[in-house]
C-alpha cells in the first residue's frame, strides 16, 4: 500500500491514474500540488509523486482549492475521446441529412478535420467509413419507404438518396435479404421453410431460406415465435417442415442442450456490411468461452467500437448460431439478450460444463 495515499479509496484512484483509465473521467480528478494543475484520470501527462496528489469530486471543487485545469487533457470541458465522439456524431447527422452522399473532403471540411483524420475517427467509433454508413442509412431508408403501399420500388430508391438505382441494387440483397421487389410485398415469392422444437431452455424455431439458416428464435411460446417470423415476412411462403428440415431442427436443438457437438450451418446473413462482419467474428469464438464487447472490437481492430459491436449483436436474429450470447460487459456481467437474460446465462453455464476437463 502506498503510504502517501492514506484511504482505501485513494489508493483505488491511484491505481486509475497509473493507468490511465479513461473510464474513470468524469467520476473524480486529481491535483497536483507541485504544478498548482488538476488533471482527469487519464492525462497523458507525466505521472506525479503521490505524495503531492490530491483527489477531487469535481472540477469546481478542484478550482474553488486554487488549482487550475490542465491545458493537455482540458479536465473541465470535453475529452479527448468525447470531442472525438462529437465530432463523429457531427459527420453522421451530416450524412443523413444530405440529399446526396457528402465526399470525404466535404465532411472532413464541415467537421474541421484533414479527410485520412476524419476516416480513421470515424471507423474507430462507427466501425463502418462514412461512405459505408451512408450506404447502410440510406438502403434502411428504402425499406423504410417500400413499407408505404403507395410507394414504388424505384421512388423508394431514389427518394432514399441513390442517383442510380444499380448502385443500390448492388448492395441490397445482402442487406435486405431479397430483392426489393419482394419486400415491397412482404416477402412475397421467397420460400422460408420453418419448423418449432423443444429444448430445454423452452421453444426453438428455426427458419431457411434457399440461401441458409435465417432465424433461429428462442422462447416460451411456440405461437409467438412463428406469429413473429411471419411479421417479418408477411406475404412470404412460409413451408411447414418435411422429414429432411426435421433433422435439422434436431441439430439446432441438440446444440443447445449439447454444445460440445458443434454446429455448423449454411447461414443467411441479413444485415449491413459491419453486422455481417461482428456477426462472422462471433462464430470464432469458441464455445464455453466470453468475451467483453470491447474485446471483440479490438479484434475487428476498432478500438472504440464497443458500442457499434454491441448494437450489431444486438440486431442478430440467428441465436446459437451466431454465438452473441458469449459477449458480456467489461466486468463479466451479463448485458441484454435479445431471447432472455436467463437463456444467455444458461446457455453460458452448459457451455462451461462442456469444455475438456469438466465433469
Amino acid at each position: 500500500m502506498n503510504p502517501d495515499l492514506k484511504s482505501i479509496e485513494d489508493q483505488r484512484r491511484w491505481a486509475r491514474v497509473l493507468a490511465r483509465d479513461a473510464s474513470a473521467d468524469g467520476a473524480y480528478v486529481y491535483a497536483v500540488a507541485s504544478t498548482g494543475v488538476y488533471c482527469r484520470p487519464s492525462c497523458p501527462a507525466r505521472i506525479a509523486k503521490p505524495e503531492n496528489v490530491r483527489f477531487y469530486a469535481s472540477p469546481g471543487e478542484a478550482e474553488a482549492a486554487g488549482y487550475r485545469a490542465c491545458k493537455r487533457c482540458n479536465p473541465a470541458g470535453l475529452s479527448r475521446a468525447q470531442a472525438k465522439a462529437a465530432i463523429v456524431a457531427r459527420a453522421c447527422r451530416l450524412i443523413e441529412t444530405a440529399e446526396s452522399m457528402p465526399s470525404l473532403a466535404e465532411l472532413s471540411a464541415a467537421c474541421g478535420l484533414s479527410p485520412p483524420h476524419l476516416h480513421r475517427q470515424f471507423r474507430a467509433i462507427t466501425g463502418v467509413t462514412p461512405k459505408a454508413y451512408a450506404m447502410a442509412r440510406r438502403v434502411e431508408a428504402v425499406r423504410v419507404r417500400l413499407a408505404d403501399p403507395e410507394t414504388s420500388v424505384i421512388s423508394a430508391i431514389y427518394g432514399a438518396g441513390f442517383n442510380a438505382s444499380s448502385r443500390f441494387y448492388e448492395t441490397s440483397q445482402a442487406s435486405l435479404g431479397m430483392s426489393p421487389t419482394a419486400l415491397k410485398r412482404g416477402g412475397r415469392g421467397v420460400a422460408i421453410r420453418f419448423a418449432v422444437g423443444q429444448s430445454s431452455l423452452g421453444a426453438v424455431l428455426v427458419a431457411m431460406s434457399a440461401k441458409g439458416v435465417c432465424a433461429i428464435s428462442l422462447g416460451d411460446d411456440p405461437e409467438t415465435l412463428v406469429r413473429d417470423l411471419q411479421e417479418r415476412f408477411p406475404a412470404a411462403q412460409l413451408i411447414g417442415a418435411d422429414d429432411a428440415f426435421e433433422a435439422l431442427v434436431a441439430r439446432v436443438i441438440g446444440f443447445v442442450d449439447a454444445p460440445q457437438i458443434g454446429l455448423d450451418l449454411p447461414l443467411d446473413l441479413r444485415g449491413t456490411a459491419f453486422q455481417q462482419r461482428v456477426w462472422r467474428a462471433l462464430q470464432k469464438v469458441p464455445a464455453g468461452e466470453t468475451l467483453s464487447y470491447s474485446e471483440l472490437a479490438d479484434r475487428l481492430d476498432l478500438p472504440n467500437g464497443a458500442r457499434a459491436v454491441a448494437r450489431a449483436c444486438a440486431a442478430n436474429t440467428i441465436a446459437v448460431a451466431i454465438p452473441c450470447h458469449r459477449v458480456v460487459r467489461n466486468d463479466g456481467a451479463l448485458s441484454g439478450y435479445r431471447w432472455g437474460v436467463e437463456r444467455k446465462q444458461a446457455l453460458l453455464d452448459k457451455e462451461a460444463a462442456s469444455r475438456p476437463g469438466r465433469k
